[in-house]
């Protein structure tokens, strides 16, 4: 008995010994670590790697950037069951202990000593927390320590429900996806508070080991490890029977879900991505920046489907150019082996690949894949002759299988009808590109058929020739130089024997007729190539490349010769609009943009658009663009405009946007008269060989250009002229973008008077002048009878004897 007491002696003086030792052990480790701890404050101000998100005005995501896929969420947005999922499974005590749980260290200790691994790590929530902040992965007993320590100085700085929040927006859950909403969207496309318990309990799973347990690699695995999280809620009540066997029943519907854009607008995407890294290096990707463009969602769905239809109908006009590939087995293959080859061809824009599987006398049966078959009936076929050249086509096909065999592979798109129609995937190329002439705020923009076959933005890259479309400008500068609408010039053949062309030059009209005396106003609505040369050569070319600099033009990329009046330069769908917005605007200078504002992670608004804006009214107060007013929406006083500056007159402005709706209502671009408005101007433009196809067109609210042609520049084919091929894209485009719009046409600016005048000869008509027509003028001209005749010069009208009409 005397031993025995002993005996508890020495060990309680040991256990004594040995806890004071310990004490000192780790008082000696504190103050070894302790120094080179971080600082645990950052953790109040976190920001997280967010990807770059580029969106619509209205906040409507184009497009998104970055290598990690996250969208931080604030505690009070995660649902209770997540959290208790979450604790449930990974920590149970989190809302008792101090950081550190000791009985889970115990119990790592125990399989430590008793099995010599270091499976179970005991780590609470917090110290996960610390690890995936500031500690690497590796497991070793320094960072074991560290990780304790910082867990401590954690929880002495942040409430519980901030370090949950950290640990929930912080933790990979597979798939590129960080964060709990990230996986919601990655793997159910959900919100967070739409996850159902089951669907909640697989993602609180998965970061365990977010490959082992992924549902889209392992559904059966992932099955077991959520099941043993709503195991876990159910053995501490946070869940009933009946809720829980309701869960477990539930199957595994998890899916890979890529954050899909509501709106297509890649280039605009694209566009936006290179400004931020020019802004803000590789940074961009991962700050969290959000870029709010200028595009209008319904503008931009429009302005997609606008190019698109009107690169079919080009196709379609030259024919059908065979399947994809054919394969002679499909009748003896499986349908698992049918989508195998399938596979192999990818989607172009609305273009999806199909394989013929059988052929009845007009209509043709579609295999998609194993879920889905389709058919083409004789309507969505017919027009497909067969493609010999592009001025050529084959017969005009009889049956369907005079288009198509038994193991074609094609390419098909949906019709609005929600049928499905022949399709192929066009070689010629186009562009849309709209803005507000007020501003210059881009509204839609496409710069080809798709982006993830061409990167290439033919808006903003393509330099081409703008031929007729670039005449108003022409035009513009002899109303600037004296001329007038009424003004005649003559119609007739002309040589050009210039030293400094190899060959003389013989320029015509489209129509290769000659028409005599013509006034300005008809020239331009018939889009007469003689009477633009004569005008130009009149102006003068080094006059009219001085004017030309007021809509923006950089004078230097274009000729200086005679061509210059038929667009023999070069320009980008951008410059163009931005040139004729100054006609659509009365008279000013705008700057394209479609960047509106940028926000950081935190949403705070780091840059805003500026741009200068017409105010017309601001010519007569001046002091109005220093306090315009109240905004009516917000009731915010309106920050002082930045206007544009007048770079022509609004009378010259005014004239030309009269001539160009003439050429709208009775002209090459009466195609437009669709639309059933009367506040339309607009051009066509046809290039040589009809290489390149043009429309511009506008009211004084909204203007869009469309263009049509190869990248490689070659004829598009016979009558493939601007009316033909790029008017039917802009047309479809406004018909949209107008609907239900009010008309908008300019305003009459003072010093504008209107006159009579006889329609075959250009001069002042008398009362009884049978063939009259009523023209606009500047005020300060009066037209005037007598004629002064040079074929190559303006024709003089002497004072009549009436007074003009107002």
């Amino acid at each position: 008995m005397k031993k025995f007491k002993q005996l508890v002696k020495i060990g309680f003086k040991s256990l004594l010994l040995l806890s004071f030792l310990g004490s000192l052990a780790i008082a000696g480790v504190y103050f070894y670590l302790a120094p080179d701890l971080p600082s645990t404050a950052v953790l109040k101000d976190v920001r997280f790697q967010v990807p770059l998100r580029i969106y619509t005005e209205e906040g409507v995501l184009l497009g998104e950037f970055g290598e990690k896929k996250r969208q931080p969420v604030r505690f009070e947005d995660i649902p209770e069951q997540m959290v208790k999922a979450l604790t449930s499974s990974e920590d149970s005590r989190f809302f008792e202990h101090p950081g550190v749980d000791y009985q889970g260290l115990m119990r790592a200790a125990w399989v430590l000593l008793t099995t010599g691994e270091k499976a179970q790590g005991g780590s609470t929530i917090t110290m996960q927390v610390a690890r995936n902040f500031f500690l690497s992965r590796k497991k070793t007993y320094t960072r074991k320590i560290t990780e304790i320590l910082l867990a401590l100085k954690i929880e002495q700085e942040l409430t519980k429900n901030e370090i949950l929040e950290l640990y929930l927006n912080k933790i990979y859950f597979g798939n590129r996806a960080y964060g709990v909403a990230s996986a919601a969207q990655v793997y159910y496309d959900k919100k967070l508070e739409t996850l159902s318990l089951a669907e909640i309990a697989m993602i609180v799973g998965l970061p365990k080991a977010p490959s082992t347990y992924n549902p889209i690699a392992n559904a059966e695995r992932a099955l077991l490890r959520r099941n043993y999280v709503l195991g876990r809620m159910h053995t501490l009540a946070y869940i009933n029977d009946e809720t829980y066997e309701q869960a477990i029943a539930e199957p595994v519907t998890a899916k890979l879900h890529r954050q899909t854009t509501k709106i297509v607008a890649p280039y605009v995407a694209e566009m936006a991505r290179k400004h931020m890294i020019k802004l803000y290096g590789d940074d961009a990707y991962s700050a969290g920046y959000k870029v709010i463009t200028t595009i209008k969602k319904p503008l931009q769905k429009a302005a997609n489907q606008a190019l698109q239809q009107a690169l079919f109908d080009y196709d379609e006009r030259h024919g059908y150019r065979g399947p994809i590939q054919h394969l002679d087995w499909v009748g003896n293959a499986s349908p698992q082996e049918w989508q195998k080859y399938l596979t192999k061809v990818t989607s172009i824009g609305p273009l999806k690949p199909a394989l013929v599987i059988a052929m009845e006398e007009q209509r043709a049966h579609l295999f998609f894949n194993e879920e889905k078959n389709g058919v083409i009936n004789w309507s969505n076929m017919k027009w497909a002759r067969t493609y010999l050249s592009d001025n050529r086509r084959g017969p005009t096909p009889k049956t369907a299988s005079d288009i198509l065999k038994i193991g074609d592979i094609v390419m098909v798109t949906q019709t609005a009808k929600d049928e499905w129609r022949l399709a192929q995937a066009p070689t010629v190329s186009g562009a849309l590109i709209s803005l507000s002439p007020k501003d210059g705020a881009i509204r839609a923009l496409v710069g080809g058929f798709s982006f993830y076959q061409s990167k290439y933005n033919r808006v903003t890259q393509a330099k081409r020739q703008p031929g007729s479309s670039f005449k108003p400008f022409i035009y513009s500068a002899a109303l600037n130089s004296g001329f007038t609408a009424a003004s005649l010039i003559n119609d007739a053949p002309v040589v050009f024997d210039d030293p400094g062309i190899e060959a003389a030059w013989r320029p015509e009209n489209y129509s290769g007729k000659f028409f005599g005396p013509t006034r300005l106003r008809e020239a331009l609505t018939r889009s007469r190539n003689l009477v633009s040369i004569r005008l130009l050569r009149s102006v003068g070319v080094k006059t009219a490349l001085k004017y030309i600099e007021n809509f923006g033009f950089d004078t230097a990329q274009l000729p200086r010769d005679l061509s210059l009046s038929l667009g023999s330069g070069v320009v980008t769908p951008l410059e163009l609009a931005r040139g004729h917005a100054t006609f659509a605007n009365g008279g000013f200078a705008i700057q394209p943009y479609f960047i509106k504002r940028i926000e950081d992670a935190r949403g705070e608004v780091i840059f805003t658009a500026n741009p200068p804006v017409v105010c017309p009214l601001c010519e007569v107060t001046p002091a109005l663009h220093v306090n315009p007013g109240i905004d009516e929406e917000t009731l915010d006083p309106i920050p002082e405009l930045n206007l544009a500056p007048r770079t022509i007159s609004a009378q010259n402005a005014y004239i030309i946007y009269s001539m160009m709706k003439d050429v709208v209502k009775r002209g090459t671009g009466r195609r437009a008269l669709k639309l059933g408005r009367q506040d339309i101007a607009g051009k066509t433009g046809t290039t040589n060989d009809q290489q390149d196809a043009w429309f511009v067109g506008f009211n004084s609210k909204l203007l869009a250009i469309s263009w049509v042609g190869f990248d490689d520049p070659r004829p598009l084919g016979n009558r493939e002229t601007g009316g033909r091929a790029a008017l039917p894209m802009w047309l479809y485009y406004m018909e949209k973008a107008l609907n239900g719009v009010p008309e908008s046409s300019p305003e009459q600016p003072p010093d504008i008077i209107t006159v009579r005048i006889d329609r075959k000869t250009g001069l002042r008509a008398h009362s009884n002048t049978p063939d009259a027509m009523f023209e606009v003028f500047r005020g300060s001209y009066i037209p005037k009878r007598g004629l002064k005749a040079d074929d190559s010069q303006q024709i003089d009208i002497t004072t009549p004897d009436t007074e003009p009409l107002f």
